[in-house]
């Protein structure tokens, strides 16, 4: 379940991700199969070469590529999530969801 997001932030990372660009969404989100994770932040590019690229300085396997509903993409939580976001320069996505970082 996602939640925390506004329309429109869904709407225009799935608009970059069509338009081949590298996107980032980050949104609140409970999984049972991933037990303290309150957060996961979606790195979506339509042009798979590029995102495999993109992942690939971080360590990202092209095998986790999530392909649901026409928008590849990562999914990343945990120690991924905070060490790439903190890396990509997204402060401001880290200070909105600053709760979910502080394990």
């Amino acid at each position: 379940m996602a939640f925390g997001i506004k329309r429109h932030e869904l709407n225009e990372w799935k608009l970059d991700v069509k338009n081949g660009k590298i996107a980032f969404l980050t949104h609140y989100w409970i999984d049972d199969r991933f037990p303290g994770c309150n957060t996961v932040t979606k790195v979506g590019c339509n042009d798979v070469a590029k995102l495999i690229e993109w992942g690939q300085q971080y360590g990202l396997k092209a095998e986790w590529i999530d392909y649901k509903e026409s928008y590849p993409h990562f999914d990343l939580f945990g120690k991924y999530e905070l060490e790439i976001m903190k890396k990509e320069g997204l402060k401001d996505q880290l200070d909105r969801f600053k709760h979910s970082f502080s394990r």
